[in-house]
């Protein structure tokens, strides 16, 4: 490879970093802007409205632009493992939406941080598979971080908390899951395919859901809309984002790799949380602060751990 070949390519790939970065963080802190700030107080029918766009664009980039070949479905038993995997990755979606309603920006991050534990967890339960003692205690400081950034988290709400962990431990729960259920050879999907059948099952579920428990939800946004010009416009672009989140994730581990994705994550949190804090004003302590470094210390030795014992 030519030193302008090298050059193209390490700028492409910082570029896929930076924009990877924008879509994550952006999705997330238009979330809360929409949810807190807005007064749109429907997580469901928010996360439905991510649904739409990730199964609408995920056809028009795989079908139309095919960013990435289609993989067909090749077995009624494989469509209903999608399906299951669907129904968990909804139930993470809409309480880590949930969550964002009560909780800061900042807390919510430490929490979702203690996902290595529940993926631990999950795969020791489900698949019987052992981790080392030292990769175990890695775990330690990731959920005793939580416990004492709880304790020093001014705006702490329980029942946020509570889905906040339950989004964590349903996005562990889908990892190990679509380990299990899609380890056939002949059946695996890339990331893109598997969006492309999920997101259509997880809007036929949401949308009874939002029937149900969110049955307002039109006329408060056309009530909203008439006084918050921007409500429809920041909701369709936060629907855009949460699918351009899962492409450039896709993108960013094709042309880096797993361990790069890890590392950037990490750093990924707590980007998120020093522009919520600028942005949103929420009050932190010294306790919180400290909490969520230690959590995010025991990720990083955990993934270290780890990747020394394979």
């Amino acid at each position: 490879m030519s030193a302008a070949q090298s050059e193209k390519q390490t700028l492409f790939i910082a570029s896929l970093i930076i924009f990877w970065y924008s879509s994550n963080i952006g999705v997330l802190l238009l979330n809360k802007l929409l949810l807190s700030n807005y007064g749109f107080s429907f997580p469901i029918f928010l996360t439905m409205c991510h649904m739409s766009a990730c199964a609408v664009l995920s056809y028009v980039s795989i079908i139309f632009l095919k960013i990435v070949p289609f993989q067909r479905i090749k077995s009624r038993s494989q469509f209903f493992r999608i399906a299951t995997l669907s129904i968990v990755f909804c139930g993470s979606v809409v309480g880590g939406n949930i969550s964002l309603r009560y909780l800061a920006v900042s807390f919510n991050q430490a929490v979702g941080a203690t996902t290595p534990f529940f993926t631990a967890l999950f795969a020791y339960l489900i698949t019987h598979k052992k981790e080392s003692w030292i990769t175990y205690g890695c775990l330690v400081p990731v959920v005793g971080g939580v416990v004492i950034a709880s304790g020093g988290e001014p705006s702490f709400h329980l029942y946020g908390f509570i889905m906040c962990i339950s989004a964590t431990a349903a996005r562990a729960f889908k990892s190990v899951l679509q380990g299990v259920l899609l380890s056939n050879e002949g059946e695996k999907l890339n990331s893109m395919n598997l969006l492309l059948y999920m997101s259509p099952i997880a809007v036929l579920v949401l949308l009874p859901a939002t029937l149900v428990m969110e049955p307002n939800v039109i006329d408060v946004t056309i009530t909203l809309a008439a006084t918050q010009r921007y409500l429809v416009l920041l909701v369709l672009i936060n629907s855009a984002m949460a699918y351009a989140a899962n492409l450039l994730n896709f993108l960013v581990t094709k042309h880096t790799s797993a361990l790069t994705l890890q590392v950037l994550g990490n750093a990924k949190g707590a980007v998120a949380v020093v522009i919520s804090i600028l942005l949103f004003r929420n009050p932190v302590t010294f306790i919180g602060i400290a909490g969520y470094a230690m959590t995010v210390m025991g990720v990083v030795a955990y993934g270290e751990s780890k990747r020394r014992h394979k």
